[in-house]
């Protein structure tokens, strides 16, 4: 879920370094750190959180064929996707285009080459329909915020190609490529922007400067029964349209250090407390200053329904989209695999006065195990980039299909 930043939003700085473990669910702990936008979450039926109460025929109903070769390649140890994301919104905001569209398409799978290694990997294609993108539609009414996440026009991208080594006991975990490392660095049971939240006050912390896709080290440990260590080491200025191994000679680095409190491990999504700490180096270039920072989640999963979560976080730099914010909210988890989501966001940043205020509210239909239709509305209050307007709102429907 990285995103490039407009010019003139600069960086940030902080500790943290190494190696740890994060994974989620049944599915995660076999496939190393994820999130629930992951590969390995992906390739799980629903969202990683929900299983499905029902049979469907679609899309198997269509191509019989197809689903039956994927069923005995996975049976080999080779599992795959191909997904297809579009998303439109609409504002009304005074300032900028009043609408836009964009999608992604995605290949994404794992190859279990043994009980303890496997090999990821996810190609996407990101393009916008309108002249400004979702993922900017907030940013070009005067709303200082990512109101579509990920849902840009970067084009083709190599946004995974990882090896992940595990302890014969599951006690630490090892991955080693091309991460993303938004699939475990502060995150929760709505993370997703293909799932859950549009708006990137409720998917990662938008006070971490995250880089985008690259070559690094991400690992973990279990500490206890309950107890986890979660870090990373990445490349700070990665450009998953032109990979490269220039990293560490560059030492540009992205580091990240999470500790983290679960009821078990294959709950570590679901119930979960953490902090994290992050540190952005210097761009050579002067494009991007020193970068640091801190951020707090706490979500649970009640009842296996409901999932209240707070979340906050403050940074000293420049780089990220705020520099402290504070989120709540709820996810309620419904029929099938359907999703409702209510949350709330306050945030100042570095050079603007005033604060924000952020609301959005969705629900996500599951029309069938590989259809999920979303629509969703965002309300911006004291839009920091055009104090002239006292609030944007903004609407939006995102739709995804599975083969």
């Amino acid at each position: 879920m990285p995103i490039h930043w407009p010019e003139g939003f600069g960086t940030i700085k902080m500790l943290g370094a190494s190696l740890a473990f994060m994974s989620c669910g049944t599915a995660a702990l076999a496939q190393g750190l994820s999130g629930p936008s992951s590969v390995g979450a992906e390739l799980e039926p629903g969202d990683g959180l929900t299983d499905p109460q029902y049979r469907s025929d679609f899309p198997r109903s269509i191509a019989p064929n197809w689903f039956a070769w994927k069923d005995r390649l996975a049976e080999n140890g080779f599992r795959f996707n191909i997904d297809y994301l579009a998303l439109g919104q609409t504002t009304n905001a005074d300032l900028g285009e009043a609408e836009a569209a964009g999608s992604i398409a995605r290949f994404y799978g794992n190859w279990q080459a043994s009980d303890l290694g496997s090999l990821t990997f996810k190609i996407e294609d990101r393009r916008s329909y309108t002249d400004v993108a979702p993922q900017f539609l907030g940013l070009d009414g005067g709303a200082l915020s990512i109101t579509g996440t990920a849902f840009n026009d970067s084009g083709l991208l190599l946004t995974n190609l990882f090896w992940t080594q595990r302890a014969e006991n599951g006690a630490w975990t090892l991955q080693v490529g091309q991460i993303d490392v938004t699939d475990f660095v502060d995150i929760y049971g709505l993370v997703s922007p293909y799932s859950g939240f549009q708006n990137l006050a409720f998917n990662t912390n938008p006070t971490i400067n995250t880089p985008n896709q690259g070559l690094g080290i991400a690992g973990g440990l279990k500490l206890n029964n309950n107890l986890y260590a979660v870090a990373s080491i990445a490349d700070a200025n990665a450009d998953p349209s032109d990979p490269n191994f220039n990293v560490f000679s560059d030492g540009n680095l992205f580091k990240s250090l999470e500790l983290g409190y679960t009821s078990a491990f294959d709950r570590i999504y679901f119930d979960n407390v953490h902090l994290t700490l992050w540190h952005a180096d210097a761009a050579e270039d002067g494009s991007r200053a020193e970068d640091y920072g801190a951020a707090f989640s706490a979500a649970w999963f009640v009842g296996n329904t409901w999932m209240p979560f707070l979340r906050a976080g403050a940074s000293k730099g420049t780089a990220a989209l705020y520099d402290r914010s504070v989120s709540t909210g709820i996810g309620y988890y419904g029929r099938n695999t359907d999703l409702a989501g209510l949350g709330l966001n306050w945030a100042e940043a570095r050079g603007v006065d005033g604060d924000q205020i952020t609301l959005e509210a969705f629900y996500r239909f599951s029309i069938a195990p590989g259809l999920q239709i979303t629509p969703s509305a965002q309300f911006i209050s004291n839009p920091l980039l055009n104090p002239d307007q006292d609030s944007i709102a903004l609407f939006s429907l995102r739709t995804r299909i599975v083969f």
